[in-house]
Protein backbone atom coordinates (compact mmCIF):
# COMPACT_ATOMS: atom_id res chain seq x y z
CA UNK A 1 0.00 0.00 0.00
CA UNK A 2 1.24 3.37 -1.09
CA UNK A 3 2.71 5.45 2.33
CA UNK A 4 0.40 8.56 1.25
CA UNK A 5 -2.98 5.91 1.19
CA UNK A 6 -1.79 4.06 4.63
CA UNK A 7 -1.35 7.55 6.33
CA UNK A 8 -5.12 8.38 5.91
CA UNK A 9 -5.67 4.94 7.20
CA UNK A 10 -3.83 4.61 9.78
CA UNK A 11 -5.17 6.75 13.01
CA UNK A 12 -2.48 8.73 14.63
CA UNK A 13 -0.59 6.43 17.96
CA UNK A 14 -1.27 3.24 16.18
CA UNK A 15 0.52 0.20 14.60
CA UNK A 16 -0.15 -2.22 11.82
CA UNK A 17 -0.57 -5.82 12.32
CA UNK A 18 -1.32 -9.07 10.63
CA UNK A 19 -3.02 -10.82 13.39
CA UNK A 20 -6.38 -10.11 14.89
CA UNK A 21 -5.11 -10.39 18.92
CA UNK A 22 -7.15 -11.11 21.42
CA UNK A 23 -8.16 -8.61 24.53
CA UNK A 24 -11.29 -9.01 26.63
CA UNK A 25 -11.80 -9.13 30.37
CA UNK A 26 -12.84 -12.78 32.37
CA UNK A 27 -13.16 -15.65 30.78
CA UNK A 28 -15.13 -16.84 27.42
CA UNK A 29 -18.72 -17.53 28.13
CA UNK A 30 -20.14 -20.76 26.30
CA UNK A 31 -23.49 -20.60 24.63
CA UNK A 32 -26.07 -22.63 23.90
CA UNK A 33 -28.67 -21.71 21.73
CA UNK A 34 -31.84 -23.53 22.96
CA UNK A 35 -31.69 -20.65 25.49
CA UNK A 36 -30.01 -17.63 23.15
CA UNK A 37 -32.26 -14.77 23.05
CA UNK A 38 -31.66 -10.99 21.49
CA UNK A 39 -33.56 -8.36 23.30
CA UNK A 40 -34.09 -4.90 22.77
CA UNK A 41 -35.63 -3.12 25.36
CA UNK A 42 -35.93 0.47 27.65
CA UNK A 43 -37.14 3.65 25.33
CA UNK A 44 -38.70 1.82 22.49
CA UNK A 45 -42.38 1.06 21.62
CA UNK A 46 -42.91 -2.12 22.17
CA UNK A 47 -39.58 -4.85 23.53
CA UNK A 48 -38.07 -6.94 20.96
CA UNK A 49 -37.40 -11.15 21.81
CA UNK A 50 -35.21 -13.23 19.04
CA UNK A 51 -34.24 -16.34 18.92
CA UNK A 52 -30.97 -17.72 17.31
CA UNK A 53 -32.96 -18.45 14.20
CA UNK A 54 -35.20 -14.96 14.06
CA UNK A 55 -31.98 -12.99 14.49
CA UNK A 56 -30.38 -15.04 11.30
CA UNK A 57 -33.49 -14.76 9.43
CA UNK A 58 -32.92 -10.96 9.62
CA UNK A 59 -31.26 -9.05 6.21
CA UNK A 60 -27.91 -9.32 6.63
CA UNK A 61 -25.16 -7.18 5.34
CA UNK A 62 -20.82 -7.46 4.55
CA UNK A 63 -18.73 -4.13 5.51
CA UNK A 64 -14.94 -4.18 4.84
CA UNK A 65 -13.43 -2.60 8.13
CA UNK A 66 -10.54 -1.15 9.29
CA UNK A 67 -10.39 -1.70 13.50
CA UNK A 68 -8.01 0.30 15.50
CA UNK A 69 -7.64 -0.94 19.01
CA UNK A 70 -7.24 1.08 22.19
CA UNK A 71 -4.00 -0.67 22.93
CA UNK A 72 -2.53 0.70 19.71
CA UNK A 73 -2.73 -2.13 16.76
CA UNK A 74 -4.66 -1.62 14.03
CA UNK A 75 -5.92 -4.25 11.24
CA UNK A 76 -7.10 -3.01 7.85
CA UNK A 77 -9.49 -5.08 5.73
CA UNK A 78 -11.36 -7.04 7.48
CA UNK A 79 -14.91 -8.43 6.42
CA UNK A 80 -17.87 -8.75 8.98
CA UNK A 81 -20.84 -9.77 8.11
CA UNK A 82 -24.08 -9.47 10.53
CA UNK A 83 -26.94 -7.04 10.72
CA UNK A 84 -27.07 -3.49 10.88
CA UNK A 85 -28.87 -1.76 13.77
CA UNK A 86 -30.91 0.10 11.09
CA UNK A 87 -32.19 -2.61 9.30
CA UNK A 88 -34.16 -3.29 12.67
CA UNK A 89 -35.31 0.27 12.80
CA UNK A 90 -36.50 0.21 8.79
CA UNK A 91 -38.38 -3.24 9.24
CA UNK A 92 -40.43 -1.72 11.92
CA UNK A 93 -39.35 -4.56 14.74
CA UNK A 94 -37.75 -1.63 16.83
CA UNK A 95 -39.02 2.00 16.94
CA UNK A 96 -37.51 3.78 19.47
CA UNK A 97 -39.08 6.54 21.56
CA UNK A 98 -38.63 10.51 21.03
CA UNK A 99 -36.64 10.15 23.76
CA UNK A 100 -34.09 7.52 22.71
CA UNK A 101 -30.78 9.16 22.44
CA UNK A 102 -28.00 6.54 23.02
CA UNK A 103 -27.90 2.79 23.38
CA UNK A 104 -26.38 0.29 25.89
CA UNK A 105 -25.09 -2.81 24.87
CA UNK A 106 -25.80 -5.80 27.06
CA UNK A 107 -23.16 -9.13 26.53
CA UNK A 108 -22.20 -11.85 28.51
CA UNK A 109 -21.06 -11.83 31.99
CA UNK A 110 -22.52 -8.03 32.91
CA UNK A 111 -20.45 -6.12 30.34
CA UNK A 112 -21.79 -3.31 28.35
CA UNK A 113 -20.45 -0.93 26.10
CA UNK A 114 -22.26 2.38 25.14
CA UNK A 115 -22.54 4.65 22.33
CA UNK A 116 -25.06 7.21 21.13
CA UNK A 117 -28.05 5.95 18.93
CA UNK A 118 -26.84 7.96 15.69
CA UNK A 119 -23.40 6.62 15.74
CA UNK A 120 -24.63 2.99 16.29
CA UNK A 121 -26.85 3.63 13.14
CA UNK A 122 -23.79 4.44 11.11
CA UNK A 123 -22.67 2.05 8.19
CA UNK A 124 -19.51 0.83 10.36
CA UNK A 125 -21.13 -0.47 13.23
CA UNK A 126 -22.93 -3.99 12.93
CA UNK A 127 -24.25 -6.78 14.94
CA UNK A 128 -21.82 -9.24 13.48
CA UNK A 129 -22.22 -13.18 13.68
CA UNK A 130 -19.56 -13.51 10.61
CA UNK A 131 -15.87 -12.61 10.38
CA UNK A 132 -13.56 -12.99 7.15
CA UNK A 133 -16.61 -15.18 5.38
CA UNK A 134 -16.18 -17.50 8.87
CA UNK A 135 -18.57 -18.00 12.11
CA UNK A 136 -16.96 -15.53 14.78
CA UNK A 137 -14.33 -17.92 17.01
CA UNK A 138 -16.02 -18.36 20.96
CA UNK A 139 -12.47 -15.52 21.79
CA UNK A 140 -13.90 -12.97 19.52
CA UNK A 141 -17.28 -12.75 20.43
CA UNK A 142 -19.31 -15.57 19.05
CA UNK A 143 -21.91 -15.96 18.59
CA UNK A 144 -22.60 -12.20 18.15
CA UNK A 145 -20.79 -9.10 19.07
CA UNK A 146 -21.09 -5.48 18.37
CA UNK A 147 -18.24 -4.21 15.53
CA UNK A 148 -17.19 -0.60 14.74
CA UNK A 149 -14.49 0.20 12.76
CA UNK A 150 -13.49 2.49 9.59
CA UNK A 151 -14.52 2.27 6.30
CA UNK A 152 -11.95 3.20 4.25
CA UNK A 153 -12.69 6.39 2.46
CA UNK A 154 -15.41 7.72 4.42
CA UNK A 155 -14.80 10.60 5.74
CA UNK A 156 -18.50 10.93 6.65
CA UNK A 157 -18.12 8.33 9.85
CA UNK A 158 -17.41 8.84 13.14
CA UNK A 159 -14.22 6.47 13.33
CA UNK A 160 -13.95 4.68 17.20
CA UNK A 161 -12.34 1.82 19.02
CA UNK A 162 -12.38 -1.51 19.10
CA UNK A 163 -13.56 -1.68 22.93
CA UNK A 164 -16.85 0.38 21.90
CA UNK A 165 -18.84 -2.75 20.15
CA UNK A 166 -19.43 -5.90 22.70
CA UNK A 167 -18.31 -9.20 22.16
CA UNK A 168 -21.21 -12.03 23.01
CA UNK A 169 -23.57 -9.26 22.37
CA UNK A 170 -27.29 -10.34 24.07
CA UNK A 171 -29.02 -7.12 24.10
CA UNK A 172 -29.84 -3.53 23.29
CA UNK A 173 -31.14 -0.93 25.82
CA UNK A 174 -32.11 2.31 23.99
CA UNK A 175 -31.73 5.05 26.56
CA UNK A 176 -32.57 8.85 27.11
CA UNK A 177 -29.36 8.97 29.02
CA UNK A 178 -25.75 8.36 28.98
CA UNK A 179 -24.80 4.97 30.82
CA UNK A 180 -20.73 4.52 30.73
CA UNK A 181 -20.00 0.69 29.99
CA UNK A 182 -17.60 -1.63 31.44
CA UNK A 183 -14.52 -0.09 30.64
CA UNK A 184 -15.42 3.49 30.34
CA UNK A 185 -16.48 3.27 34.08
CA UNK A 186 -12.32 1.89 34.33
CA UNK A 187 -11.37 5.10 32.47
CA UNK A 188 -11.70 4.67 29.22
CA UNK A 189 -12.93 7.55 27.29
CA UNK A 190 -16.80 7.79 27.01
CA UNK A 191 -16.22 8.49 23.39
CA UNK A 192 -13.54 6.48 21.91
CA UNK A 193 -12.57 8.57 18.68
CA UNK A 194 -9.46 7.17 16.90
CA UNK A 195 -8.49 10.29 15.46
CA UNK A 196 -8.42 12.12 18.22
CA UNK A 197 -6.50 9.59 20.02
CA UNK A 198 -9.69 9.57 23.08
CA UNK A 199 -8.52 6.33 24.79
CA UNK A 200 -8.86 7.55 28.46
CA UNK A 201 -10.63 10.18 30.11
Amino acid sequence: MPAEDLKKRLPPGQLLTERFPVLHYGPVPHTEFEDWVFMVWGEVETPLRLNWAEFNALPRTRVRMDLHCVTTWSKLDTEWEGVHLRTLLETGLVKPLPGASYVIQHAELGFTANLPLDLMLQENFLLATHYNGQRLSPQHGYPLRGVCGAIPGRTDLRDLYLWKGAKWLRGLEFSSSDQPGFWEQAGYHNTGDVWLEQRRA
